[in-house]
């Protein structure tokens, strides 16, 4: 008796912690069309499970402790098929039928934007595919107009991986050679985080993207501004920094656009400093942290392509950092 008393106390209190569980990174503060379907079905399952799970513990019961004698084989059967086969196909049913039609609006998107997503290992490359069919390249972000339905195409290269943004939608498998496909229509302004939610090698969870979701003229005004080319550096150390990047072949494996960089292995720089995040989501967009990011690569993102140019001066470091920071 005691001990179910501490199991139903544990699980008490794990229902008030879960309770406070909050966050840009939290199916239980739902901010998109998709993630508050997904709760609401949550919610209905979670009622479901404690109304049958209440209907075979309160038969338990009655059967072993409030009346427990010999009944006849008639009230038997009428006890076992209606609670225990009857009820259950019932609930189960209903609880199916509710769900069913849920699974229709991840597969749907408004005319007009689509978003291509590719994963690599270990970070995300990004097009925005215009109603035109022009392509606008970004990496490691994703932004959405808040109260559209945008298509998200979804790729994988080498291996499997999982698209999954917990405030915003469910998730969806990322798989080579096969293209899938996923919709999500935020209806709060904000940034949520996004993660890849299949082990994916040595750096899965350090693979994380955010994602902005704006106001329909907002985002309309920044994707503008992200098809621009990257503006010419501003200040001495910026220049110097864009001299270093020519001089070490950077642009052999990274775009930057408007200038000779035009690689394609690497993600897409030509607004790198705008972005919120740096490394696929485990960074700061600062001089500071582009500089350790390109000295150390190894060290912070284990096994990954970038090498690291420890064997750069720190004052070359720094310049690159201002560089990057300032391409916006």
């Amino acid at each position: 008796m005691y001990v179910h008393s501490r199991n139903a106390l544990a699980c008490l209190a794990a229902a008030f912690v879960l309770s406070a569980c909050d966050g840009r990174q939290s199916v239980l503060a739902p901010s998109g069309t998709d993630a508050l379907s997904v709760f609401d079905l949550a919610r209905v399952m979670f009622i479901g499970a404690v109304v049958l799970w209440l209907l075979v513990g309160t038969l338990f019961i009655y059967v072993t402790r409030i009346n427990p004698r010999e009944m006849s084989r008639r009230k038997a059967e009428i006890l076992i098929v209606g609670g225990g086969v009857v009820f259950p196909v019932l609930l189960l049913g209903a609880l199916l039928v509710y769900s069913l039609p849920l699974m229709n609006a991840p597969r749907l998107a408004d005319e007009g934007l689509r978003v291509h997503i590719t994963a690599e290992q270990w970070w995300w490359r990004v097009d925005y595919e215009l109603p035109d069919g022009t392509r606008i390249p970004s990496a490691n972000e994703l932004r959405l107009p808040v109260g559209t339905r945008t298509g998200l195409v979804l790729n994988a290269k080498k291996v499997i991986h999982s698209f999954w943004v917990p405030a915003l939608g469910g998730k969806t498998d990322m798989i080579p050679g096969r293209e899938t496909f996923q919709s999500l229509q935020p209806v709060t302004a904000g940034v949520y985080r996004g993660q890849c939610a299949e082990f994916c090698g040595a750096s899965h969870a350090l693979m994380a993207f955010e994602t902005v979701a704006m106001e329909p003229e907002d985002f309309a005004a920044w994707l503008e501004a992200e098809a621009r080319d990257a503006q010419p550096p501003a200040t001495a150390p910026a220049r110097r920094g864009a001299k270093i990047f020519a001089r070490e072949g950077c642009g052999g494996c990274h775009t930057v656009r408007g200038t000779d960089a035009v690689g394609q292995v690497g993600p897409d720089l030509t607004h790198v400093g705008s972005r919120k995040s740096l490394a696929a989501g485990i960074l700061d967009v600062t001089a500071e942290d582009f500089a350790d990011w390109i000295g150390h690569t190894d060290a912070i993102k284990p096994e990954v392509a970038m090498p690291s140019y420890d064997f750069l001066p720190r004052e070359d470091l720094a310049a690159l950092g201002i560089y990057l920071e300032g391409l916006k």
